[in-house]
């Protein structure tokens, strides 16, 4: 069975971040943003990391920067991809600019990887024998155009990898009609019958059964307990629109054997 994981909020520069004990004991640093401690007004109030939704491009930078901080790097060691809601998984070996890509993969631990979310599920990569670490962002359209599969294949043995979940929105509040559910009719214990021809979707258990049948062991994933659902300490495009971008933020520390 997967592992239920909690966040522990800790404060690392000018932020307060959400990080999880169990991915630094594989030689990764790595945590979540809430909307706290950022530049940007209502309604991306205030750690909104997203350029594409309407908050202004200077506070957006700002905020970036503050995250920079907080990942030990500088701005431009700080990766950030446009996402696009598909399975392009790039691999950085670099700064680098106008990337559009809904993973990242890297082997230099001078950059720090990050995926914006405010629904879809983040997840972190960690192949705790080698160098390698990955963020991908996975939503929907990103889980059925099989992005964690694709990640997978940047690995060299997926039942190597571990994998962290991060918050994301509950099956209670996400309703989905049925051209979405008839692309996860076969994922068990996914959908739940709603209203009319409308149905519950479990984003969470898609992205656990994808992983596990391409071979990553149940018990080295690893699912938070948090939620965007409400969009309070998370931002939640479904909860308000426009609505913010939070991160998953990556970088590997240091070689470990666990």
């Amino acid at each position: 069975m997967p592992v239920n994981v909690e966040l522990i909020a800790r404060r690392q520069g000018p932020l307060t971040v959400h990080v999880c004990d169990r991915v630094a004991l594989l030689g990764v640093d790595c945590f979540v943003t809430d909307r706290a401690g950022g530049a940007s007004a209502a309604p991306y109030d205030t750690l909104n990391l997203g350029g594409h939704v309407g908050d202004e491009t200077s506070l957006v930078a700002e905020n970036r920067r503050r995250v920079a901080e907080a990942a030990g790097v500088d701005d431009t060691h700080l990766i950030i991809a446009r996402q696009v809601h598909g399975a392009q998984v790039t691999v950085v070996d670099g700064p680098a600019n106008e990337l559009t890509a809904d993973g990242l993969v890297t082997d230099d631990p001078s950059l720090a990887l990050a995926v914006l979310v405010a629904d879809c599920v983040p997840a972190l990569l960690i192949d705790p024998t080698s160098r390698r670490v990955g963020v991908v962002h996975a939503g929907w359209r990103g889980l059925c155009a099989d992005v964690l599969g694709r990640a997978l294949t940047l690995f060299d043995e997926p039942a190597r990898v571990h994998v962290l979940l991060g918050p994301c929105i509950s099956p209670a509040s996400y309703q989905v009609g049925p051209e979405v559910a008839a692309e996860f009719r076969d994922v068990p214990d996914a959908l739940t019958s709603d209203v009319e021809d409308r149905w519950r979707l479990d984003l969470r258990r898609v992205a656990v059964h994808q992983l596990t049948t391409r071979g990553v062991r149940d018990d080295a994933i690893y699912v938070t307990r948090e939620l965007t659902d409400g969009g309070g300490r998370f931002f939640s495009d479904r909860a308000a629109r426009p609505s913010g971008r939070f991160a998953l933020v990556a970088r590997r520390r240091s070689m470990s054997t666990s």
